[in-house]
């Protein structure tokens, strides 16, 4: 208990450190923009990108502007969050997820992990864009202004640098030149990144719906730091009558991977395939058993549609109830949802057979749409869902038949 107040005490002391650290970036960062309201001191503007980290929230990397006058370096970030904050939990579930624009002074960016790779791209911006992307950013952190409601593929800290520069260029740019391509649609995008996280990519593809699976456009894919780093690489802009890149100079600023920090694959037999193949292997010899002697195993059936009905409900949550995009419509609602906590309550009640064949059939009919839905491919299925449907088709049958 008291070490575990020392490690709570700790992290807010951590957090008020990083607060008033922010705090005085602020007042630096305000101060400077009254001051160089005129041209007496030219304004530069780069991209920095991260490459991924090994944090779950480090998976897609990220990316900041870097503000550079005679009055220093203003690494502007818009991935601030603070998981101390009242109802941060409650809210994140509700995909009321509430991020912060705030100046994170060099000491602190310049203490990226050992490996991770750090990219900057200075941009050939005119001193009036230049000076309005520094308006801008004076204005966003501001503790009135500095709060947005974070969305993963559309508002983070890749698509608001993006949309900074772009407002600043007074025009949307074209990526499609872009050569690094991971994925045609939102969930081949995340499976790149996931790749050794196959655990992370089974909540993905169970919480995250059809619409992860339509083709996306080349400016979709700026959610994604690398892939936004890579475009503007490959862009043009008129300046002054001059073509010129977008891209001045590109400088790594601290050396690392190009795949960034990634933990080593996951042991097959750790993944969420072998478990769910395990399951699928004791189903089968639970059936086989349950055939023999003609009756079924109400116990293992309990367990089993309890667990399916509560992973049903959460996913229920997610896709009618939470805020979060790209939730609905989410077909996994089919082979795992909230009736079939019926499965699991029915098989205790005496009078209650016929209404418990009923939700078998249903159950099964439920079941033979979702393989439907992954043969049309409207929704990309995970792979350890196909024996997990597998295991609750093969209960479902076997109840019918006794």
């Amino acid at each position: 208990m008291h070490t575990y107040n020392y490690i709570e005490a700790m992290k807010r002391l951590f957090w008020h450190i990083i607060a008033l650290i922010i705090v005085i970036a602020f007042s630096n960062i305000n101060s400077a923009a009254q001051t160089d309201s005129t041209s007496s001191h030219p304004v530069k503007v780069s991209l920095i990108t991260f490459y991924p980290g090994n944090e779950v929230f480090e998976v897609f990397g990220h990316s900041e502007i870097l503000i550079s006058d005679s009055t220093g370096n203003y690494y502007i970030n818009y991935g601030v969050f603070d998981f101390n904050s009242p109802g941060f939990v409650t809210r994140y579930i509700m995909g009321e997820t509430d991020y912060l624009c705030a100046v994170m002074p060099p000491q602190v960016d310049g203490g990226v992990k050992k490996g991770r790779k750090m990219v900057q791209q200075d941009l050939n911006l005119t001193p009036e864009q230049a000076q309005k992307v520094w308006d801008m950013l004076a204005w966003n952190v501001q503790p009135a202004n500095r709060e947005y409601r974070y969305r993963h593929f559309s508002d983070n800290c890749s698509t608001r640098p993006r949309d900074v520069i772009e407002t600043a260029l007074g025009q949307e740019l074209d990526y499609t030149h872009s050569n690094y391509i991971v994925g045609n649609t939102l969930r081949q995008v995340m499976s790149h990144y996931t790749h050794n996280y196959p655990w992370e990519q089974f909540g993905i593809d169970l919480a995250l719906g059809a619409v992860c699976d339509t083709l996306i456009d080349a400016r979709t894919q700026t959610f994604v730091p690398l892939f936004l780093m890579h475009a503007i690489d490959s862009i043009t802009v008129n300046q002054n009558g001059n073509t010129m890149p977008l891209v001045s100079r590109t400088t790594v600023i601290a050396p690392g991977d190009d795949n960034g920090i990634v933990a080593p694959p996951t042991p097959w037999y750790l993944t969420p395939l072998f478990f769910a193949l395990l399951l699928l292997a004791i189903t089968i010899a639970i059936s086989v058993r349950d055939w023999r002697r003609r009756s079924p195993s109400r116990w293992f059936d309990t367990v089993l549609f309890t667990i399916a009905g509560l992973a049903g409900c959460l996913i229920f949550f997610i896709e009618f109830i939470s805020t979060h995009e790209a939730t609905i419509p989410n077909y996994n609602i089919l082979w795992i949802n909230p009736l079939q906590l019926l499965l699991a309550i029915l098989p205790w009640i005496k009078k209650a057979s016929k209404a418990l064949r009923w939700a078998h059939l249903i159950n099964l009919a439920l079941i033979a749409t979702m393989a439907v839905v992954w043969l049309s491919s409207l929704q990309a299925p995970n792979t350890a869902f196909l024996p997990l449907a597998a295991t609750l088709l093969l209960r479902s049958l076997s109840n019918i038949r006794h």
